[in-house]
């Protein structure tokens, strides 16, 4: 079994464990699920791909599932807990641990952190993915702002070496409307570089 697998099935242990002692059979809140895919261009390149992600939370419970994430092609799936507060300042986060198998193989803790005040929002979304070669810290984040109910833009950034290029970060402006459970929308990252990459976003909550 890779180390990859083997975190994963200790992840799985621990959740469930912890879900065992900290909830009762008349408490047990509903699944929530959401899926979204990120078809993304880079310019003058051949690695055109999409990559997706599915989440499914229970109370405080977080799964995770990835695909084309960490690496073209690797999959990866990871478990969490859900801890949130503020009023003013609302925020949560989620300390993940899981694996990535496939391509790449590695151990892959990480950390979802989530800062809302006012029509202003902070997201992070950070892993250490460990395969035994080169351990790399890859971290996306976004600063957004409600324009409008329907409509959120801001500024994304990204450290990755998905690309397999010189260039360790992308930053760039990102729009995205959402009406109902439906969310659209788009990043341009290094907009006026000879390696601009537009990644679109579509998701659906259910």
């Amino acid at each position: 079994m890779s180390a990859a697998r083997i975190g994963i099935v200790a992840c799985a242990a621990w959740a469930a464990s912890a879900w065992a002692v900290d909830s009762g059979p008349s408490t047990q809140p509903a699944w929530e699920f959401a899926l979204t895919a990120y078809p993304t261009v880079v310019q003058d390149a051949d690695n055109n791909y999409t990559s997706a992600i599915a989440t499914a939370d229970r109370g405080p419970l977080h799964l995770e599932a990835r695909y084309s994430y960490e690496a073209v092609g690797a999959r990866s799936a990871f478990v969490g807990w859900n801890f949130s507060g503020g009023e003013t300042l609302s925020w949560e986060i989620t300390p993940l641990l899981g694996g990535v198998w496939g391509p790449l193989q590695a151990f892959a803790p990480g950390v979802e952190l989530s800062l809302a005040y006012g029509r202003f929002d902070f997201y992070l979304e950070g892993e250490y993915v460990d395969d035994g070669d080169e351990p790399y810290t890859y971290a996306w984040s976004e600063l957004g702002f409600a324009a409008q109910d329907w409509l959120r833009i801001g500024l994304a950034v990204q450290r990755t070496r998905i690309f397999g290029d010189d260039r360790d970060v992308q930053r760039g402006p990102f729009a995205q409307a959402s009406w109902d459970r439906f969310s659209l929308g788009g990043y341009w990252f290094n907009p006026g570089a000879d390696d601009q990459i537009f990644v679109g976003s579509i998701g659906v909550t259910f």
